[in-house]
């Protein structure tokens, strides 16, 4: 583990889709702010104990999202500006509505049911 990041060899998903959702959850929750460092792309490759070609394409792939941006010689940093805590936290948030509302299609569930559900659901975090 390095950073925080790790990586799963059961997980299904590219090792840079790792990398590049667990850099997004670290600035999503606040605790990369704006303008932090990250870990040079050689160092956290051999953190990891993978391909510097792994990590290159998270940054690369980061980087023309505009999460982080890179600056030829001093290193790579989460991208400055607007609330970029907020937009990666609302762009989570659309993916998970998303997966919910193709699983209720599958289940043949009406867009008011699971409107109802989600409701439920909204309920029960505000009572704990």
């Amino acid at each position: 583990m390095y950073s925080g990041i790790h990586i799963s060899q059961t997980d299904a998903r590219p090792m840079y889709a790792q990398v590049m959702e667990q850099i997004r959850a670290r600035i999503a929750a606040g605790d990369w702010p704006a303008g932090k460092e990250l870990p040079s792309i050689r160092a956290l490759a051999a953190g990891l104990n993978v391909s510097v070609i792994t990590i290159k394409r998270a940054y690369l792939d980061l980087e023309s999202e505009g999460v982080i941006v890179t600056r030829h010689g001093k290193g790579s940093f989460v991208a400055e500006g607007g609330n970029l805590a907020g937009e990666l936290q609302n762009r989570k948030l659309e993916e998970h509505l998303e997966a919910a509302a193709g699983i209720a299609r599958q289940l043949g569930m009406s867009p008011e049911e699971l409107a109802a559900r989600l409701r439920r659901a909204h309920r029960k975090l505000e009572s704990k």
